[in-house]
């Protein structure tokens, strides 16, 4: 065989090798969702059933809701927010407060107390340049001092005892309302958020620039990309989906609190990583991180079925991304990308 023909042949596998990693590190979190249904198939009689999967998808409704919506920073290259347990308790404190106003300006409310603080981020991180980590991780910890000071640590209750104050029995319900006769509003609502996510992120200008920003910030930057702005909108619209998901988690704890979204940042991105959204930017999409969520459901559902108690299933979450994290690096390594 001559030299030209070995090349053109080798030339062929590793474009095909190429391909298989490319697709894998998109889509390959489907295959552990089948695999995981299968298994959860045997170890349970009860895992099959539609009232199960019904638990499994709102139990994840809102992580979907805030991944998605964290995902747009992990896509332009910045990691994480750090600040998304802060956010999710501080707009639905907000939200709680502002209930005697009506259910349409709690929820206004609630939002706009979560984009504050994104909008914070999203100067300090996009126009600034601040490790998005360490600032966000410092945002955390002052807002979190901030809230147990104004409230003196006190929990705040929806207002569901005083005679014609509908609103806060429609706040507490939020997380248990079904629409269109048995579709929780939350389920719906999360599908909505990754179908929004979709769309921005392969189909908008603004998604090709996060995705040039995250594979290559300088030369995003030579191309005329305003990285700034786009930066910090990516920041802006993970502070309105985290204080969206805050809001049910209220919602559904009827309480609002300073620890109400402690872990959501982790398992957050937990999701993205296992979506096959690196870390390292400019790779994935948001059907990949739905593709996450549900696995991290799915896994948490059959560890509860066969008797895992709680501390056990995060040391198990954690193993889980670290196996995940290093053979996204490798795969990705493989393309040409050593940043992973």
């Amino acid at each position: 065989m001559s030299t030209e023909n070995m090349s053109t042949k080798l030339d062929r596998r590793s474009s095909k090798h190429a391909k298989w990693n490319l697709w894998l590190n998109k889509f390959g979190v489907y295959f552990m969702v089948i695999l995981f249904i299968a298994f959860g198939t045997l170890i349970s009689d009860k895992f099959l059933t539609v009232s199960n999967f019904m638990n499994i998808i709102q139990a994840v409704a809102m992580l979907g809701i805030v991944a998605v919506g964290v995902s747009f920073i992990t896509y332009s290259g910045h990691f994480a927010d750090m600040s998304v347990p802060v956010i999710m308790a501080f707009s639905g404190i907000i939200a709680v407060g502002a209930v005697k106003y009506g259910i349409v300006i709690s929820i206004l409310l609630g939002i706009a107390a979560g984009l504050s603080i994104g909008l914070v981020n999203a100067f300090v991180i996009g126009k600034l340049r601040a490790n998005p980590i360490i600032w966000t991780l410092a945002v955390a910890f002052v807002m979190n001092g901030f809230i147990r000071w104004a409230y003196s640590g006190n929990q705040i209750y929806p207002d569901v005892e005083s005679k014609g104050n509908v609103a806060g029995q429609i706040f507490v319900n939020l997380s248990r309302m079904n629409v269109f006769g048995s579709l929780p509003l939350m389920v719906l609502v999360m599908f909505i958020v990754v179908i929004i996510g979709q769309i921005l992120l392969t189909k908008t200008k603004f998604g090709l620039q996060l995705k040039l920003i995250g594979s290559n910030y300088e030369a995003a930057k030579m191309t005329g990309v305003n990285v700034s702005r786009t930066v910090g909108l990516a920041f802006i619209l993970s502070s309105v989906t985290t204080s969206i998901g805050g809001i049910f988690l209220t919602s559904l704890a009827k309480v609002g609190a300073y620890y109400n979204g402690i872990g959501y940042d982790f398992n957050a991105v937990t999701a993205i990583v296992l979506g096959g959204m690196t870390l390292a930017g400019g790779r994935g999409n948001a059907i990949g991180v739905l593709g996450g969520v549900f696995t991290l459901g799915l896994l948490s559902n059959i560890m509860t079925l066969i008797g895992v108690d709680t501390f056990s299933q995060a040391i198990v979450k954690g193993i889980i991304f670290i196996i995940v994290v290093g053979i996204n690096a490798k795969s990705l390594r493989k393309l040409g990308r050593d940043d992973a």
